[in-house]
């Protein structure tokens, strides 16, 4: 029913054939029990590598596979309908990676992003703290330079990949009377760090199996040549030009999962038989899913347009304010219809529409909050007023 998107020319629409094969058979079916083991197994990020699905849009100068975010915008939406989220691909290869590629040094970009790409290392970002989760200028973790070292003291929260990182982006004071001015990225390797410790994985009302964890620093020494950029106080400038890349991520995933409710549902209402006949054949059953398909569309359509424009180089900020923060509110709207039309069933975790149910919630909230989304568009009005 959907056609096929501008962006997506053969050789992109055969990796998606290809990464949807890989979703399906080698990663959903173990989906279950990375949810009670809350988090997937490290192993994974290895066999995300061999198999291609790490740092696609990276050059292959760096080890990556020379693609572009069409290649990037494949995996994202699979791994979504795969309804595969126990580990981050978005994260890793889609934002830490960016910010190397974008910012690092010559030497930074050689040293990781290879490893990267190979799943040798899992990578993660840590903005939020328990006192600072979108508002970024409110921050408290600091880095003082000490000779050839940074020194970290603060703890980050609601860290994706957080419990298998070996390496973390993370968002500094470098002069804490600056503000924005004065927020810096440094990028740490954890392996023996002393000082750093990793807190508990957090009990979430979804994603289970994700790991999500607290990250401490407790002086942590970091060499200065960690810095990202080529000078402090450049932390502020460079998430809010990577930012847009994510929330478009965000809109992605949050497409095909939507989608994928509504072909879970479909199938369901055909068999499923109320009063003697199949639940499909009533009037309101049918109106509902019309009513949910024309909302993927028009979510689709809107998302296929800001990836056209990401690969001109032309996406701006409250265009992909306006896709994160729209698809993520249909895609719980559609769920929740959804969900309705599986009657109890749909309120069993056994079912996929309960998951869905559960871990769409918070894409509400990742990548800034849709209200936050809502000020961006409306400054951006404000200002060309």
């Amino acid at each position: 029913m959907n056609p096929t998107p501008a962006w997506m020319d053969e050789d992109v629409a055969q990796f998606r054939d290809s990464v949807r094969k890989v979703f399906e058979r080698e990663f959903a079916p173990h989906e279950a029990r990375w949810r009670h083991q809350h988090l997937a197994d490290r192993a994974v990020w290895r066999q995300a590598g061999e198999m291609g699905l790490l740092c696609t849009s990276i050059p292959e100068a760096y080890g990556g596979a020379g693609g572009s975010f069409a290649h990037e915008a494949v995996v994202a939406s699979e791994q979504a309908r795969a309804l595969v989220n126990s580990f981050s691909i978005n994260v890793h290869s889609g934002i830490v990676a960016h910010y190397l590629l974008a910012y690092g040094s010559e030497a930074q970009k050689l040293r990781w992003l290879p490893k990267m790409a190979r799943g040798e290392i899992v990578a993660a970002i840590a903005m939020t703290e328990p006192g600072a989760g979108t508002d970024l200028q409110a921050i408290r973790t600091t880095a003082r330079r000490d000779g050839d070292h940074y020194v970290i003291d603060g703890a980050k929260t609601f860290i994706t990949n957080g419990h298998h990182a070996d390496l973390v982006c993370v968002a500094v004071k470098t002069d804490a009377a600056r503000g924005a001015k004065g927020v810096s990225l440094l990028m740490v390797e954890t392996a023996g760090l002393e000082g750093f410790r990793r807190g508990r994985l957090l009990e979430k009302i979804g994603q289970h199996g994700l790991d999500t964890a607290e990250l401490f620093f407790d002086g942590v020494r970091v060499p200065a040549e960690n810095l990202l950029g080529s000078d402090e106080g450049q932390g502020f400038r460079q998430l809010m030009q990577q930012l847009p890349r994510e929330r478009l991520l965000i809109a992605v995933a949050a497409v095909a999962t939507m989608q994928r409710a509504v072909d879970e549902t479909l199938a369901y209402v055909a068999q499923r038989q109320v009063f003697g006949a199949p639940l499909l054949t009533l009037q309101n059953t049918r109106f509902k899913l019309a009513e949910c398909q024309t909302e993927v569309a028009f979510a689709q359509a809107f998302v296929d347009q800001c990836i056209v424009r990401q690969l001109a180089g032309t996406l701006d900020v409250p265009s992909a304010a306006m896709a994160k923060w729209q698809t993520t509110d249909r895609l719980c709207k559609v769920i929740d219809e959804c969900l309705q039309l599986h009657g109890g069933y749909g309120y069993m975790a056994e079912y996929p529409i309960a998951r869905m149910y559960v871990d769409a919630r918070v894409s509400r909230i990742l990548g800034g909050a849709n209200e936050v989304m809502k000020e961006l568009i409306a400054r951006a009005m404000e200002a060309s007023a």
